[in-house]
């Protein structure tokens, strides 16, 4: 990437404008206000009536529902007069809805209110208009309401009408009284109903307001379908206008991020250096020599795509003064051998950043994106994330029916949702579920049963979980792998790490820090590896790979290259590392920081145990639920015992088998139709709540792994997306 500046007349400001947006390459860098004698710019006139209008199509848009991924392609349109006439039409129209809707909601809230009276039976005109009896309709409790009229002295007489919760009261008042019936039913429990005027039983009022909502339902249809019309009518011209219009607000408010003085301007940016010369050329022809194009820094990657030197150009190394109209009417820019204000960037930016993965690696930028987007000079690890979380995950759950589903579940977001985050995590799930089904395949399994197993590796499948006592070699080789995995993860990391450190700050501080950390790990565990106290150690690190369940032949490196591990890299890397926070932080607090935080590389790698844990934990979910449902038993020496669930017999299969097997459970498909169905629902909610802890146990211990363990050994972020200026048409035509 190369950083431009583009130094010109007043006058050519809108041309230059017009072409750097046509040609999309230029991310402008916003100008921060610290040069001396430079001002930021001012929109250009006709900014803020463009963005009224934008505005007001946005809100049009909204209005008739227009589908923004609606294909169609206008030339240039007229905006003005087209734009107020649809305004007009429909916001009558919307308005015309909404009081509708408003009448309606009224409507349903008197239909509503008139259930207690519909309940009671009473002709309305007999609820009130009385001269000597105050009435109230209402719901509540009778008997409360009867024990406050009884306990009223202004109250000479009272009847009650009651219909379940449905209350209507008459009362005369006691001579002299009036207005009395209110302040009574404060204490009791009811609530009062207007009655509505009218002389008609409530049920024909309540069919005379269900007819005016229906009416009002039609009345909303026909509307609704006059803006359907409308929308069919000049949706194509709203997308066009607001691309349009849209367009003009950004060319017209480009000035906000140039430096200008009173008749001229510069504005910076970041451009792909093989496209400097076409920036320049299209500059040229549009505003000829009104206007100078210099690239003032070029930032150089190495074969690997790494930033390898950032410098100036001869361009950048005269100085730059304030910018003078020549005679010609063209521009000049003054140098004096020296360095003015305008030397510095105009905000002190990184180089944009583009990142370049091949198609199956790029959802999974979105991983590395969450945390933030690469620096320029930084390695971009989407493609090590893709190379490990999808097998970390299928390692953990290893099922091929769990597979399947998680591929299904991942293909159905890829494809039913628009949003480029949303579909970079169907894409991860669909790499997620593949391999899945792949270890699945290769432990044998399908939703925990050994069908696989069975019927395709004919009982002894490449590799197993190690669920069962006879197999438990199997775990504990799964502990080991766990461990070597981890190993291997953060060594990666160290390294990259220490190539960063190398390129920006050199071999010493590449030493101390990343190459400390990797000596000390590699160090400690080579003597974790080795015979030197073997005796303290577990025996399964050393067997195998000696013996079951794979004989490779490796029993432990010798005592004395774990001492040397032991010594010449832990304890070397400790006094790296101590060297190191010495420098940071002083001699007493570098020395204890330095010994404290060295013990990291022996729990980081365990950190990695969490594969096998995970692997067992859902191997035992799945395991759990089978038996629930279709019951097993176990068979075999004590201390060897295999399990076998019980899909082809019942439970008196195992009697016969002798000593030797012993009944787990016996099934709830074996307990008669009750049983059965309790199993069906066992067996499905069991299953679904396997597959569910599987992506929030196996998908967040991967996500862990990869940001705690691996990224964290190198990877800083804090890049910014390469946005060049310019738009891409969509719905328009360039003019």
């Amino acid at each position: 990437m190369s950083r431009v500046s583009v130094t010109g007349a007043d006058r050519v400001l809108e041309d230059v404008i017009e072409t750097i947006h046509e040609l999309r390459l230029v991310d402008v860098t916003d100008y921060d206000g610290a040069w001396e004698g430079f001002d930021p710019g001012n929109p250009i006139a006709g900014a803020d009536e463009a963005a009224e209008r934008l505005v007001t199509v946005r809100s049009l848009q909204s209005l008739l529902d227009v589908d923004p991924e609606r294909e169609g392609r206008m030339g240039s349109v007229d905006v003005g007069d087209r734009l107020e006439s649809v305004r007009e039409e429909a916001n009558a129209l919307d308005d015309r809805r909404e009081e509708y809707r408003e009448e309606r909601r009224s409507v349903d809230e008197r239909i509503g209110a008139m259930g207690p009276l519909r309940a009671l039976g009473i002709d309305l005109d007999l609820l009130s208009g009385y001269e000597n009896l105050e009435t109230r309709v209402g719901e509540g409790e009778p008997d409360s309401v009867r024990a406050a009229l009884d306990a009223a002295d202004d109250v000479a007489r009272h009847e009650l009408f009651v219909e379940g919760d449905a209350i209507a009261v008459f009362a005369e008042p006691a001579a002299g009284e009036e207005g009395v019936l209110e302040d009574v039913l404060v204490g009791a429990e009811f609530a009062a109903i207007d009655v509505p005027e009218g002389d008609a039983a409530p049920a024909e009022y309540v069919s005379e307001l269900e007819a005016r909502r229906d009416e009002l339902d039609r009345e909303i249809a026909d509307v609704e379908g006059e803006l359907d019309a409308l929308r069919e009518e000049h949706a194509d011209f709203l997308l066009a206008a607001e691309e349009q219009l849209a367009i003009e607000v950004e060319k017209r408010e480009a000035p906000l991020s140039f430096a200008t003085t009173e008749n001229a301007f510069i504005a910076e940016g970041w451009i792909p250096t093989e496209r400097f010369v076409d920036l320049a050329e299209a500059l040229g022809d549009s505003v000829g020599e009104h206007c100078e194009v210099e690239e003032l820094e070029r930032a150089d990657y190495d074969s690997d795509g790494r930033l390898v030197n950032r410098e100036q150009t001869d361009a950048d190394e005269g100085g730059r003064g304030e910018p003078e109209t020549a005679a010609d009417g063209g521009v000049k820019v003054e140098t004096d051998g020296g360095s003015t204000e305008a030397d510095r960037p105009m905000s002190g930016s990184e180089p944009p950043v583009v990142q370049e993965n091949p198609d199956p690696v790029r959802p999974f930028e979105m991983l590395v994106n969450l945390i933030d987007r690469p620096k320029y000079s930084e390695l971009d690890p989407s493609v090590v994330l893709f190379l490990t979380f999808p097998a970390f995950f299928g390692f953990m759950i290893g099922d091929l029916g769990y597979g399947l589903l998680y591929t299904a579940i991942g293909g159905l977001v890829y494809t039913r949702f628009e949003s480029d985050g949303i579909r970079s995590l169907g894409a991860i799930g669909l790499w997620a579920g593949g391999f899945t089904m792949l270890f699945g395949i290769l432990y044998g399994e399908i939703f925990g049963l050994h069908l696989i197993t069975d019927y395709v590796w004919g009982g002894h499948p490449p590799i197993e979980k190690g669920l069962s006592p006879a197999g438990v070699e199997w775990a504990q080789l799964w502990l080991v792998v766990s461990l070597l995995v981890g190993l291997l993860h953060m060594t990666v990391g160290y390294l990259l790490g220490f190539v960063e450190e190398f390129m920006e700050d050199g071999l010493r501080t590449a030493v101390l820090e990343s190459g400390s950390w990797l000596i000390r790990m590699l160090g400690i565990w080579i003597w974790i590896f080795s015979e030197s106290a073997a005796g303290s150690k577990p025996d399964f690190l050393f067997t195998v790979f000696n013996g079951e369940p794979f004989a490779l032949g490796f029993s432990g490196f010798s005592a004395t290259v774990g001492i040397v591990g032991l010594v010449g890299g832990f304890l070397l890397g400790v006094v790296l590392f101590i060297i190191s926070e010495v420098g940071h932080f002083g001699v007493l607090p570098g020395i204890v920081s330095g010994a404290l935080e060295s013990l990291q590389v022996l729990v980081n790698v365990l950190s990695y145990t969490r594969l096998a844990a995970v692997l067992l934990a859902k191997a035992g979910m799945a395991f759990v639920v089978n038996l629930l449902f279709f019951g097993a038993y176990r068979e075999g020496p004590a201390g060897a015992q295999e399990f076998h669930f019980l899909l082809d017999h019942g439970p008196d299969y195992v009697g016969g088998l002798g000593s030797g097997a012993e009944l787990m459970f016996p099934g709830l498909i074996h307990m008669g139709i009750g049983g059965v169905i309790g199993g069906i629902v066992v067996f499905l909610f069991g299953h679904v709540v396997v597959l569910a802890l599987g992506i929030t146990s196996a998908g967040l211990q991967a996500i862990r792994l990869e940001y705690v363990e691996f990224l964290n050994k190198f990877y800083e972020g804090g890049g910014d997306r390469y946005n060049p200026f310019g738009h891409e048409r969509e719905h328009t035509a360039e003019n």
